[in-house]
Order: C-alpha cells, then structure tokens, then sequence
C-alpha cells in the first residue's frame, strides 16, 4: 500500500486534506499495534498487515480493514474510495460514527484475560500437561517438511526449545526427533542463507524453499541459540555449523558502530535494471553460476545448491538449497564453490539494512551470543555479547533503570520499554552473567525485573504488555502468546525464574510460577503459540538447578567445571561462576561455596539446598542430565 496508494499525489491530497495521516512502525510501537490489531480482529475475524485503522480524533476506531488495493478488485473498494466513504461518513454521520467507535471501545475494555484463565489455577502446568502439550504438537507437526502447520510457514524456534527441554527431562524420542527433524529441514531449505548464513522471515512454502527474503535479528538470535541447544543436546555436526555461522551473521551484517545489532535486512533490492526486486541478492540462475565457476564447477554447484533451469523461485532462478544428496563429498571443493560465489553476490547492490537497535531483540541477542561463544570456545561472541549489552546499559537504560524501547546512532529513541524489552534483556544478562561470571549483569538484570514486578504486574499474577505509567491506550494490551518473539509475559517468567535460582529470591520465584499459571491454562489447547512458556515450565518442573562453580578464573579446573555445567542439558540448569572469597552480593548462590581440598568445586542444589560438591567435570556432568 505504501507504493500504491500513500504515494500517490491524488490519494495523498485527499489524505492531507481531511485527515491527520499516522504510520506506525510496529517495531517501536508493538502496544499501538497490538491494540489496534484486536479492535480489527474482533470487528472482522480476521487480521494481518498492512492494517487500516480510522480513528477519531480520541483515537477510538471506528473503520478497520487490512490490504485495500490501488483499483476495486475482487469485490474490494480500492482504497481511495474507502476514504472517500469515511470522509462522508465523518462529515454526514458524525454522531452515528462515535456511537460505534464508542461500542468498538467498550467492547474491548470488557475483554478481560484474567476472566478467560481458569479461575484460581495459577501454577505451573504439572508434567501430565507438558505431555499433552507434546501430542498436541505431535498433531500439528509435519512428518514430511519439518515444522508445523502449512503455508506461510514460520521458525518454530520457542516450540524446539520446549522440545529439546522436553526431551531432556523425560527422554521423549518423539520430541527430540520433532526438534532435529524441523532443524535440519529449515538448515537445508531456501529459508537459511546457505553462502553467508542467516534465517530469513519465514516460507512461503511449507516445504522451506522460497522464503520471504527479509533477515530479522530476532529470527537469527532464536535460531542461533536453538542450533546450539541442539548440538549440546546430539553433538550434531550441522546444528554446530549453523549455530555459528548463524552468530557469524549477526555479527556481520547487523553489528552497528555502537556495538549493538541493528533490526533487520531488506527483503529486496535493485536487481541490476534499477528495479527493487525481493530477493534480488539471493537468488541464482544456472548461467550466473556458470559466470562465475565455469562449467564444471557451475555444474557441481547446481546439483549441489538445487539450482534448475526452470528455477525454483522466478523467471528461472532459484534460492540456493542443500537436497539431503548425503552431503555430497568434496568438503574442500564446496568450500572454493561456496567462496566464489560469496565473493560474486558481495559485488551486487546489497539490501538495505533498519539501523534501529531494538531492546528486546538485542536482549536475544546477547543471549545466543554468550551460549555459541561459550559453547564452541569464540570469546569472540561472547565479546561481541558483551558490546551489546554494554550499549544497552549505557544508551538504553536511564538513571531510574528504565529501559527505551529503541536506539539508533547512539541516540536513545523516545518510546519507553515495553514487557518484552525488560524480560527479553534480562534473560540475556543473566545468561551473559553465567557465561562470564561478571555479577553485574545479574544485578543489572534484577533490576529490570523489580520493574516487571512493580509496573508491568497485575495484583492476580498476570503481567500486561505495557507498563502501569505509559503512554494510556484505548486498551491496556496483555498477551501471553508467541509471535515471532517469545511473548513479554513468558519471556519474564522465564527471567524471573533464573533470577530466583541465582538469588534465592522467594518473591521473584512466586511470580514466576504465578505466571506460569497462563501456560498451564493454554499450553494443551494451543502449544504451538505458547511454546516459550512451555519451555519456562520444563525447566521449573526441573527444579530449576542451580549450579555454582566456584574456583580461580583462570584455572583450567576451574574452566573444565565451567564449561561442564554450561553443557548440562538439565532443562532447569542455571549456571553462577565466581572465584573463592569474592563479593557475591550480586549472587548470593555463589555465598559460602569453598573449594574443595583447595581445588575448584560445582555445587548442584535446588532452593539453595545443595548436593555434595564435586570437582570431576564428568561427575558434575552426570549430575546435570536429567
């Protein structure tokens, strides 16, 4: 619409003549959105974007629609006539227009989740209902294309972690072969870059060939952390490559000058004619392949990438795919060919990139980050994690540890934070905190959380999406569902409850488990929408496990216990790192843990009650499967 419509000269006229014109961008302004988005649903069964709202003046709605095209079309009114028929509307029926707009209003401020919950079940599901949450997925899961559900078809990334927990704590085969299945499949399809790495948005198809080309940050950074749950989970060689060529990405291509990530890749780009075309940078022809490796090369590469004569995407072009052909052969000629042709695309006019550093998604961010660094030994990553949290302390956060929603330049943006942003970065301190032993990041993270508690919680235990002293809506939003990020309400239970295990807080461990009572209200009716806080219930069902490794950081002892309990695939494992006779004020479960014959100890304990310390890594390895 925005080529259509909005920049055409008539449309605009009309537009700046009787209207006040507003674009929101959804990214700053996820409350606005959400609240505008139930109004459309609620009026018309249905919604999606672009959306098209007509407010008056008090910003209550009263004309919603989503995609009106330049022309009528298929019975639709093009979108010049819709506002035409809401100028006359306004300027004839004025009073009748409020009436609605006024029932539109009080039809959602009487819409009431807490209502909805049953009433006083407010605790984590127990494990008879994480198992019928996994038959429901069983349900929904495709046997033969990986993933769930059909076309479009998204990254479940918050549903393989509830897998992966899932199978950690129960050994469910069916679980974890789910969980490898819609891994390898997106790895192998379109939807993965298969020259510089990355995810983009989702499939058209639900077979993973032909993505919708934009890259988010938030995708790559889920995407990143669950390959590498996955290669701690099987020892997986692919799970391994992608995992890091996934953070090699971000790193890359979304790394701003200030150290944080910016939002997102363009979809499309100019394809060589001046035309901005989706996919553009992407795809391959047979004869550009043979441009660039000559014939024999070109040939090898095509059966090797899936690249056909009549194209898998448009006008004979295809996106680059790896067939499951076992993983043809020659390691080192793949790599010259995989090489070259990087070398090639980098020379075609690049998409453009949304500098926008968003909150919440760097907060993911620095979480995959830390865990593949650590993981496969990158202090690289975790540096870059590092960098990244760093800018969201020193940009984002202000002197009352009130976070901005976004930045760019260095700039703080001026939306506040909402839920997500404050769960989603204290979920990437604390485990920025396990990975490093740096106890800031946990106090840091505390508090981001006390302000979940004071601002963002309801006296029931339920937690809206915006904070109590924002910016007042025609409704307060409150959503406990995935999008395509981990919803803010799951996403803080999560944070809460690592938080809890590292301070034996019995406040924030109490609120955790309160709103977790949403997940046991929806997680066996709709598990594919709620799979972050299924993965946050596994791991309270597990205890959590708090695991502290006490021991001079530069002791290869020391780094061997580390490195062992990082690896634990306990679902409920949180990890503490910190020298004897240090200040643990940030983290009282490192108080108290001495070495052990004067050798670094690991301490495994659930509520601060602990096992008999270990200083065997293999030991302390057993300990932490389930």
């Amino acid at each position: 619409m925005a080529h259509e419509s909005f920049e055409d000269p008539a449309v605009a006229a009309l537009l700046n003549e009787h209207f006040v014109a507003v674009k929101v961008d959804r990214e700053e302004r996820p409350d606005v959105d959400a609240v505008y988005m139930e109004a459309v649903q609620a009026a018309t069964g249905q919604g999606g974007w672009p959306m098209t709202v007509f407010l008056t003046p008090d910003a209550e709605p009263f004309y919603f629609g989503t995609y009106f095209p330049p022309e009528p079309r298929h019975g639709m009114p093009s979108f010049g006539q819709v506002v035409e028929g809401v100028r006359g509307a306004w300027a004839d029926r004025r009073e009748e227009v409020g009436e609605v707009a006024g029932r539109i209003v009080a039809d959602l401020a009487g819409r009431s989740l807490a209502e909805s919950l049953p009433e006083g079940d407010q605790r984590p599901p127990r494990p008879e209902e994480l198992a019928a949450a996994l038959m429901g997925l069983t349900r929904e899961f495709d046997a033969v294309h990986g993933g769930f559900g059909g076309a479009p078809k998204f990254p479940p990334s918050m549903v393989v972690e509830f897998l992966l927990r899932h199978h950690a704590r129960t050994g469910s085969a069916g679980a974890l072969e789910m969980a490898e299945a819609s891994c390898a499949a997106m790895a192998r399809g379109g939807i993965y870059d298969q020259l510089g790495g990355g995810f983009a948005r989702y499939s058209v198809d639900r077979e993973w060939v032909v993505p919708h080309f934009e890259k988010m940050l938030y995708d790559n950074a889920l995407l990143c952390r669950a390959y590498a749950h996955l290669w701690r989970a099987t020892g997986s060689d692919l799970a391994r490559r992608i995992a890091l060529e996934t953070a090699d990405f971000m790193v890359r291509e979304l790394r701003t000058e200030q150290g944080g990530f910016a939002s997102a890749l363009d979809a499309d780009s100019d394809d060589g004619t001046g035309r901005h075309t989706e996919g553009a940078y992407y795809v391959w022809t047979p004869g550009q392949l043979r441009a660039v490796l000559g014939e024999k090369d070109a040939e090898f590469a095509a059966t090797y990438f899936g690249v056909t004569e009549d194209g898998t995407f448009e006008e004979g072009a295809s996106v680059l795919q790896l067939p499951d052909t076992g993983d043809l052969v020659d390691a080192e000629r793949v790599a010259s060919v995989k090489e070259r042709l990087l070398a090639a695309r980098a020379e075609r006019p690049r998409p453009g990139r949304d500098d926008k550093i968003v909150a919440s998604w760097n907060g993911l961010a620095v979480a995959a980050l830390a865990e593949t660094g650590a993981f496969f030994d990158r202090p690289d990553l975790v540096q870059a994690a590092t960098d990244a949290a760093d800018l969201l302390v020193r940009v984002h956060m202000d002197w009352q540890a009130r976070l901005h929603r976004t930045s760019r330049d260095g700039a703080a943006g001026t939306h506040t934070g909402v839920l997500e942003d404050y769960a989603d970065v204290a979920e990437g301190f604390l485990t920025l905190a396990s990975v490093t032993g740096e106890g800031v990041w946990v106090e840091f993270a505390g508090f981001f959380l006390d302000t979940v508690l004071v601002q963002f919680a309801a006296p029931d235990g339920t937690l809206y999406d915006t904070a109590a002293d924002a910016e007042r809506l025609i409704r307060r939003p409150q959503d406990p569902t995935d999008n395509a990020t981990p919803s803010g309400w799951t996403a803080a239970a999560g944070a809460l409850l690592s938080y809890a295990a590292l301070t034996g807080s019995a406040l924030h461990r109490d609120a955790a488990e309160r709103a977790l009572g949403v997940v046991t209200a929806l997680g066996g009716r709709a598990p594919r929408f709620i799979g972050w806080g299924l993965a946050v219930a596994e791991a309270a069902l597990d205890g959590p496990r708090e695991v502290a490794v006490v021991g001079p950081s530069d002791a290869p002892a020391t780094r061997a216990l580390h490195r062992a309990a990082l690896l634990g695939t306990a679902p409920g494992a949180v990890v503490a790192l910190g020298a004897p006779g240090e200040d643990t004020a940030e983290v009282p479960l490192l108080r108290a843990r001495p070495l052990v014959d004067g050798e670094p100890a690991a301490y495994v304990c659930r509520h601060f009650t602990c096992e008999r310390p270990t200083t065997d890594p293999e030991e302390l390895a057993e300990r932490l499967r389930p």
